[in-house]
């Protein structure tokens, strides 16, 4: 059996070590201590935001969103529907109505004619959505400019689903901060890891201070185990946070190994016309979390799939549209035919920051040979 090539693992510096040993040698091991609060400190220093809270995951920061802007059963929300399932499912824990929103074709990401669409024809059947959840898919910038005039034309919030693309930016802008909230993941695949987290931040800091609340079971400030509202045990541990530091100190050399592999591909496979690659519109910069290819049909895609499986390489369909979701499929959806076309077609490859020249080589080898 050859050595097995993963599509995304995780990469560790060395770095991570002093801070855990810390936690160790100071007893801090609860779901607070100094690397929570370094942890929030460097990542707003890293991305710009004004406050961040250090939560158990980026789903956990999802609910949170939803919770702080009031949204309850029965409300709607605006939703990328090419996403994975975790950027939805808070929305069902709130006993909230979906409203699925389809991608455009330059980023992959929510369209904005089909949001603004889709705004009008809640509000003319007497639903005003109560909040907008974007994605910015594989690392790649949702076209913020469009997407934040039509939400401040219409007054409706946007919590940036950021769990893939920290380190990306618009415009210069760090994704995430352009929203009324934004949220990042660190789970094991992404670009860095704390093994399980995630973050909110938001440039309005009483989100932040409500959340890290929320986070640890809304206890009241009494001598006493008192509580006035309901909570949640979402806080991240002092030992996790410690990962994260030492990750977030070689977040840029993550970026530039990933940004290496996808222009590696891109060159390797210019010679295919049946093969295509995502590149940034002009003031878009992603961290490139994941490569995707487009190739001209469902077969084709197939093929590069199951022959980099028989090599022992790990690749991945993209995101399968929630709208097409068994969970999901009954609820509204405004269509335009991308997401569900790039579902067919597309494909993840391998992207790991820790991939060696030799499996790179590897990888395109199999594909060449396969097309």
């Amino acid at each position: 059996m050859k050595e097995k090539i993963w599509l995304s693992s995780p990469h560790l510096s060395g770095e991570e070590q002093k801070y855990v040993k810390e936690a160790f040698d100071s007893n801090w091991v609860a779901p607070l201590g100094p690397n929570v609060n370094g942890f929030e400190r460097e990542i707003c220093a890293y991305t710009g935001a004004k406050a961040c809270a250090a939560l158990s995951s980026g789903t956990a920061a999802i609910h949170l969103a939803l919770i702080l802007l009031g949204v309850n059963e029965g409300d709607e929300v605006l939703c990328s529907t090419f996403t994975f399932s975790a950027s939805v499912n808070p929305i069902r824990y709130q006993g909230a109505v979906p409203v699925f929103i389809d991608s455009e074709s330059d980023t992959w990401n929510m369209c904005p004619i089909a949001l603004e669409e889709a705004i009008s024809d809640r509000i003319k059947n007497g639903k005003q959505p109560k909040a907008i959840i974007l994605v910015h898919l594989y690392g790649m910038p949702s076209k913020m400019h469009e997407l934040m005039a039509i939400a401040n034309k219409y007054d409706i919030p946007i919590i940036e689903d950021a769990a893939e693309a920290i380190g990306s930016k618009y415009k210069g802008k760090a994704m995430g901060t352009f929203g009324e909230m934004g949220i990042y993941s660190f789970n094991g695949n992404k670009i860095i890891t704390t093994s399980g987290g995630g973050a909110l931040v938001s440039n309005e800091p009483h989100y932040c201070k409500e959340a890290t609340f929320l986070a640890t079971q809304a206890r009241d400030a009494a001598p006493h185990y008192q509580h006035s509202k309901i909570g949640y045990n979402y806080r991240m541990s002092n030992i996790l946070a410690g990962i994260g530091r030492g990750q977030l100190e070689v977040l840029n050399d993550r970026i530039n190994s990933r940004r290496k592999n996808f222009e590696f591909y891109k060159e390797q496979l210019a010679q295919f016309k049946e093969v295509k690659t995502v590149n940034e519109p002009d003031g878009f910069f992603s961290n490139r979390w994941l490569t995707t290819i487009l190739t001209d049909s469902y077969e084709s895609r197939e093929n590069i799939r199951m022959g980099l499986e028989k090599e022992n390489i790990e690749s991945r369909p993209v995101w399968k549209p929630m709208h097409l979701q068994p969970v999901f499929n009954s609820f509204p959806k405004y269509l335009n035919g991308v997401s569900e076309t790039v579902f067919d077609r597309g494909l993840c490859l391998p992207s790991g920051s820790n991939l060696t020249d030799t499996q790179k080589d590897r990888v395109i080898n199999t594909i060449k040979s396969v097309c």
